[in-house]
């Protein structure tokens, strides 16, 4: 399932169920990365720094955070970021003021789950597991996608 379908189906979710069908705990989050991408306690770092970076807008920590090549989503179009330095040098048009203000409100229990990642702020981020060797023996979580 591709992360725009994801996103559409969670949106779906929502306007017919409300927002009470999608309530979960901390400990359901935590049990269904751990479920779907292992170590869900070294999330918990990355995820923090982000949500602080957003607030601040703090571009370096943020693109400390990016798996590159990165794809953004802004302004109509479709980037693909090569490197944390063009990040930084675009980083008022790669991440919006509505998609900082967001991520910087994101809650723990409301973040959504699925083989593709973790879902901040109804799409806007996307964090996921990346693999540091070919065996993925060992791996990091990174900013994956965003999507103004």
């Amino acid at each position: 399932m591709s992360r725009l379908s994801a996103a559409l189906l969670l949106l779906g979710a929502i306007l017919l169920g409300g927002s009470s069908a999608l309530a979960q705990s901390d400990s359901d989050v935590y049990n269904r990365i751990e479920e779907l991408h292992g170590d869900a306690a070294s999330f918990d770092r990355p995820l923090r720094q982000l949500v602080r970076a957003m607030r601040s807008g703090d571009a370096e920590t943020i693109a400390g955070l990016a798996e590159y090549p990165l794809t953004v989503k802004a302004n109509g179009q479709t980037y693909d970021v090569e490197n944390a330095e063009d990040f930084i040098d675009n980083f008022d048009d790669l991440v919006t003021p509505e998609t900082r203000r967001a991520v910087g409100r994101q809650q723990y229990e409301d973040l959504f789950v699925n083989s593709d990642g973790v879902m901040m702020a109804g799409g806007a981020v996307w964090l996921g597991a990346v693999c540091d060797d070919t065996a993925c023996e060992a791996s990091r979580w990174a900013i994956i996608a965003i999507n103004n």
